[in-house]
């Protein structure tokens, strides 16, 4: 399958130490990418997911650096090109979510999700983007989410950040699609993640809640997001732009049905 191959490419993932990251990350390196890796909390951590990575078979390096700092991306996106190589595939996935009502949530709080969640992509896209350019050729996905698209109590900064990714990717798609550069989102439904796990037991009131509203009528497997990611870093989307792939159950594709309901 020629149109998925993406055998020798160099994907940057960030955020990839853990969770859905970790996961898309793993699926582009099966197929035969180099990943690299990127997180801010700790080298131990780095380290540890470089090892994961390596024991599947994966070829994965690791770079430390905050991405809302614009001046330690661009440091280390010239590293990365000088020691990996050019990178073809950029995923942005690093983000935070702060659970607060709106009416409670401080101002810095605010800003600081908004920060991570939309400006980070751009600052990290930005400096990608020029090697991509000279090239005339390289992917780039953005990770949006649900929340995109619909609102929920306490999570209005995240939700903002995120419906304003899916307008960047947009608009990013539309600068950049004549140098032969694929900007799309993918966005997530809900995970069955470490995270969750706590909440993901019968009778837990939002675990019912997710798989009654969602008409796959179960969590998502992080492996699901493999071949999204696949497919948005692959010649298989070779005229796809501006999209966003939602991969979420088909929760997006109805208004839910009453608990009672079969």
């Amino acid at each position: 399958m020629n149109l998925f191959d993406i055998k020798g490419k160099v994907a940057l993932v960030t955020g990839s130490t853990h969770g859905l990251g970790m996961s898309m990350a793993h699926g582009l390196g099966l197929a035969g990418a180099t990943i690299v890796v990127n997180g801010n909390s700790s080298q131990q951590k780095i380290d540890d997911a470089v090892a994961h990575y390596k024991e599947a078979g994966i070829n994965a390096v690791g770079y430390k650096f905050d991405v809302s700092n614009e001046a330690a991306v661009e440091t280390a996106i010239q590293q990365i090109e000088r020691e990996v190589g050019p990178i073809d595939i950029l995923i942005n996935n690093a983000g935070i979510i702060k659970r607060v009502p709106l009416a409670d949530m401080d101002v810095e709080e605010f800003k600081q999700v908004v920060n991570i969640d939309l400006v980070s992509p751009f600052i990290v896209s930005k400096h990608v983007v020029k090697g991509m350019m000279e090239r005339k050729a390289g992917k780039i996905i953005n990770i949006c989410s649900m929340m995109s698209q619909l609102g929920r109590n306490t999570v209005g900064a995240y939700a903002a950040a995120k419906g304003g990714l899916v307008m960047l990717t947009k608009n990013m798609a539309t600068e950049w699609a004549k140098h032969n550069i694929q900007v799309n989102g993918i966005g997530p439904g809900y995970f069955a993640t470490t995270q969750t796990a706590p909440i993901r037991v019968d009778g837990h009131p939002f675990n019912d809640f997710i798989v009654n509203r969602t008409p796959a009528a179960k969590w998502g497997d992080p492996d699901d997001l493999a071949g999204a990611a696949i497919f948005l870093s692959s010649q298989a989307s070779n005229f796809v732009n501006g999209h966003i792939l939602y991969v979420d159950g088909g929760i997006l594709a109805t208004i839910g049905k009453p608990s009672n309901e079969d």
